[in-house]
């Protein structure tokens, strides 16, 4: 079975999931803070879920050709960040399971976007590198995001980016903000 076989059988488990929870009475509504705090936190948040959609989409459509994800785009960005970073470097960064991580890392090794050597003291352990191709595609992917956050940096004005770069510091969680030196 193939990635493409495996992605449609996902695909369609995931729709009998979504149909099923139609058919479930919906869940009782949770509790309103009252004021204006609720309404700017809620406008918060419907901001942040768009501009994820929107900064992620230039993404997705330059991935959709390679049949790539997100998933995808996440190693890719990462090892290239980090050449040469172990296996289990990626799983805690991006603190997934190694189970989540094997179909995508295979798919990206099987189709020569990304490299595998052992670790020269430990031959057990794999390091992971982006092919010449993987790393054009890195650049293109990471290229179109940064210029989107230029752009609304330079929308918002210089006063915005500290701020914006704090709430989203604040935002991860503690353990994992010393990764990013503030």
């Amino acid at each position: 079975m193939d990635h493409a076989d495996r992605a449609t059988r996902r695909t369609g488990a995931a729709a009998k999931a979504a149909a099923r929870a139609l058919q479930s009475p919906p869940p009782p509504p949770l509790p309103q803070p009252p004021g204006a705090a609720d309404v700017r936190l809620r406008r918060a948040v419907e901001l942040l879920y768009f501009a994820y959609r929107d900064f992620t989409a230039d993404a997705d459509a330059l991935l959709v050709r390679y049949q790539f994800g997100r998933a995808h785009h996440r190693v890719i960005y990462f090892v290239g960040r980090s050449p040469g970073m172990g296996v289990g470097d990626l799983l805690a960064l991006l603190r997934i399971t190694k189970q989540s991580l094997a179909p995508v890392l295979a798919q990206l090794v099987e189709g020569g976007f990304v490299i595998q050597r052992a670790d020269d003291g430990d031959r057990r352990r794999r390091r992971l590198y982006l092919s010449p191709e993987a790393e054009e595609l890195e650049r293109l992917l990471t290229e179109r995001q940064t210029q989107r956050i230029a752009e609304a940096y330079a929308a918002a004005g210089p006063e915005a980016v500290d701020g914006f770069c704090r709430v989203l510091l604040a935002m991860i969680n503690p353990d994992q903000r010393g990764r990013f030196g503030d």
